[in-house]
């Protein structure tokens, strides 16, 4: 397992991705999932020219990060990318300096407020279930373009929390079902761009970042118009874990 090797592969496939669909390479920004593996592979990453790294407990990151931090003298951008609990909002707010997965409007409140205290801004994303998989977290959005009872209540929602103070909605997040062709996820990544686009017209909101891709579909979610893939597997190998 060559950490520099594997990192170098994925750029490779990003930049064909980018070549394919007409853009900037430096349109796509690679998180590295570091979820479950050590200290020494981030620093890796890090020494390797990754920037972003993606852990989705706030446990296991509340050891791996500040450990991370003393050991590079490089600037690194943590991003929660799993399901936050309302509890570890304060925890996590000390950890992460983007919270990617924000799930529902009671979530982003809690953040705001917890924001205000320390009287910062934080950067967030909206997790969005565009497959309709009953497993997925994320804002209900199947059948958003036809069915005014979902479309309403998630651009209320989106409005909502955009409202919020010291929150700063960067855009939209989703996780593709897993599949055996990476190209069965194409209508899904297509299906929260075109999201991202409506919602932004109808909201008068920026949204500019798309989290979607990862190791197993990042080239089709890049064609798609991601702007960020979250990359694990293809850069650390498989989970460590305890078992």
């Amino acid at each position: 397992m060559n950490i520099h090797e594997n990192i170098e592969r994925v750029r490779e496939h990003i930049a064909a991705a980018c070549a394919r669909a007409g853009r900037d390479p430096d349109s796509v920004t690679l998180v590295a999932v570091s979820k479950t593996h050590p200290v020494e592979s981030v620093l890796l990453a890090a020494e390797a020219g990754v920037q972003h790294f993606g852990e989705n407990r706030v446990e296991e990151a509340q050891s791996k990060i500040p450990a991370a931090g003393l050991r590079t003298a490089h600037s690194l951008t943590w991003r929660m990318i799993g399901h936050l609990q309302s509890r570890k909002v304060k925890d996590a707010l000390a950890l992460f300096q983007t919270i990617d997965s924000v799930d529902s409007v009671r979530l982003a409140e809690k953040l705001s407020r917890a924001a205000a205290e320390t009287g910062s801004t934080l950067d967030i994303l909206l997790e969005v279930n565009v497959s309709g998989e009953a497993s997925k977290y994320g804002f209900q959005a199947t059948g958003w373009r036809t069915e005014t009872a979902v479309r309403e209540p998630l651009f209320q929602a989106i409005q909502a929390i955009a409202q919020l103070p010291g929150l700063q909605v960067r855009g939209l997040m989703t996780m593709a079902p897993i599949v055996d062709d990476m190209e069965q996820t194409r209508p899904v990544f297509a299906e929260l761009a075109a999201l991202r686009a409506a919602a932004a017209e109808a909201l008068g909101l920026p949204l500019p970042d798309l989290s979607m891709g990862m190791t197993d579909d990042y080239p089709v979610a890049i064609e798609e118009g991601a702007t960020l893939i979250r990359v694990g597997r293809a850069i650390f190998g498989e989970r460590v874990t305890n078992n």
